[in-house]
């Protein structure tokens, strides 16, 4: 958290804005949607996603009413879309803590979801500005359009990089590049800002979701999720994907078993040692560095400022950080 705070200060008055208006964003007369919401509000994250929306606008001029407002919408359109995932993936914990269709059920856990996505539509439109509206409809497209083609792969055992890549381009990439757009849009930036913004989002989100992908092959990360819950779940991401393509001779027993959707502990723990034997782990790993490279290289080209710092400590935070 104290890496948080750092990365924070250029807009920490701003932050605690934001912080306040999000809790206060979502209420209800219901007692059983009021206790989903309280559940909610008391496991959120960092807030990653709205410190690069207030981070980028700050970068590009000043944060306003309508930046917070951005930023309070895109958590929300976050959350919503964690809430229809634990119960597509029927996930019992998220962050350590019992996921909300564990507390509740998933008749109630996507009816919750789907007042958050309604209240972040509402917060859209009170951005008044098309351009927000247009990139968050986009956006809740191309998030849906991500998670069925992940489960198309799994479904079908697809095991190919160019895909892999394609899933996370839509499922995370989109929704960073989304944040830093729409913090330059709303701080009045110019086009080409804009543009600067939305490529080091998307770069960074590339990186995001490659760390963690890693992540499930340690049991010692301390994640919230079991070890090898993405193979579990018959999703094979890159550290796998690159040992499979690498090490053909040895690769048949393991295709088999992914082939065949045996997951059980024991076979699961094969996958793992066989992608970390092989390279996988460091070949994600320089995949996410080269991310990273893009995403401050990109930063370079905004003028120095302390909201720009931010930026790069993020950026760093995002590779670096251990769950």
């Amino acid at each position: 958290m104290d890496d948080i705070r750092k990365i924070a200060e250029p807009v920490a008055t701003e932050f605690k804005q934001f912080n306040d208006d999000f809790a206060a964003s979502l209420c209800s007369e219901t007692r059983r949607l009021q206790s989903a919401i309280d559940t909610i509000l008391n496991s959120t994250g960092k807030h990653v996603r709205p410190l690069l929306v207030l981070l980028a606008a700050k970068a590009c001029g000043q944060v306003n009413e309508n930046t917070i407002n951005s930023a309070v919408l895109l958590e929300l359109l976050h959350t919503a879309t964690l809430i229809h995932d634990d119960v597509i993936d029927e996930t019992k914990q998220r962050r350590g803590v019992p996921s909300l269709n564990a507390i509740f059920d998933n008749r109630i856990s996507v009816l919750v979801g789907d007042y958050v996505l309604s209240t972040a539509l509402i917060r859209s439109i009170q951005t008044g500005d098309l351009r927000i509206i247009g990139i968050v409809s986009n956006l809740g497209r191309d998030l849906s359009e991500g998670e069925i083609k992940q489960l198309e792969t799994a479904e079908e055992s697809i095991l190919d990089e160019a895909c892999y890549m394609q899933v996370i381009k839509k499922k995370t990439a989109t929704l960073l590049s989304a944040c830093t757009e729409i913090g330059a849009i709303s701080s009045g930036a110019s086009a080409e800002t804009i543009s600067i913004c939305r490529r080091f989002g998307e770069y960074l989100g590339y990186c995001f979701q490659i760390k963690d992908d890693i992540f499930d092959y340690f049991k010692e990360a301390n994640i919230g999720k079991p070890t090898g819950n993405d193979i579990r779940e018959g999703k094979v991401t890159l550290p796998l994907l690159y040992a499979l393509r690498t090490n053909e001779k040895e690769a048949a027993p393991y295709l088999r078993i992914i082939l065949s959707k045996d997951f059980s502990a024991k076979n699961i723990d094969a996958l793992i040692d066989f992608a970390k034997v092989n390279g996988g782990i460091e070949y994600a790993g320089k995949r996410m560095k080269e991310f990273h490279e893009k995403a401050v290289s990109v930063l370079d080209e905004l003028p120095e400022s302390a909201a720009r710092d931010g930026l790069f400590l993020l950026a760093d935070y995002v590779m670096n950080r251990k769950k």
